[in-house]
């Protein structure tokens, strides 16, 4: 069976049903679908970057944005 007639066939027993737990559940694995991770959609160099940064700035290594800012406005 190819994916239209899937997608139909799943149509047709949506359509059919009136079992409210049935309709959640299906709501529930598309929802689950759509919410990934942030942090999964990164890619390794970018993961990597993030915890250098989190390091230096447990470590006290940073600049107050005022002065990071006034570099950037000249």
């Amino acid at each position: 069976m190819n994916i239209q007639a899937e997608k139909l066939e799943i149509m047709k027993m949506i359509l059919e049903t009136d079992n409210p737990g049935i309709l959640e559940s299906i709501k529930n694995v598309f929802k689950k679908e759509t919410q990934s991770d942030f942090w999964e959609t990164l890619t390794e160099k970018q993961k990597q970057e993030i915890k250098e940064g989190l390091k230096e700035a447990d470590a006290g290594e940073v600049v107050e944005y005022e002065d990071f800012m006034q570099k950037y406005r000249k």
